[in-house]
């Protein structure tokens, strides 16, 4: 089991930036994919960024990867998503998980609220 916690979110202008990180305790293993997932009012979460704890090998929504870096830190235990140039669509509660491999997410932090003013 993997507990996760999330931190870093706030309220910023547009155009700012702001760096989103996700401490892991519990059963962390190389071989895991590390996840950040977003969910705005009314709207059904969807995938933002992943990696895997041991290669660092990264997948992206398609549409954020100019914007948005997702790193990890193993001495650290903690996985990170970096974000530029925010806009107003991107405000959402922030979520971190963590999959097996070959598994589904599974194991999520509470969140974090990320907004962003005109």
């Amino acid at each position: 089991q993997v507990q996760l916690v999330e931190s870093g979110g706030g309220s910023v202008q547009a155009g700012a930036s702001l760096r989103l990180s996700c401490a892991a305790s519990g059963r962390t293993v190389n071989s895991y994919r590390m996840g950040w997932f977003r969910q705005a009012q009314g709207k059904e979460r969807e995938f933002v960024a992943a990696i895997t704890w041991g290669d660092g090998i990264t997948s992206y929504q398609e549409s954020l990867k100019d914007r948005f870096t997702i790193s990890r830190d193993n001495v650290k235990n903690t996985v990170y998503l970096e974000m530029r140039s925010l806009r107003p669509e991107d405000t959402a509660v922030y979520y971190c998980a963590s999959a097996p491999p070959n598994s589904q997410f599974g194991s999520w932090g509470q969140g974090t609220q990320v907004t962003v003013s005109a």
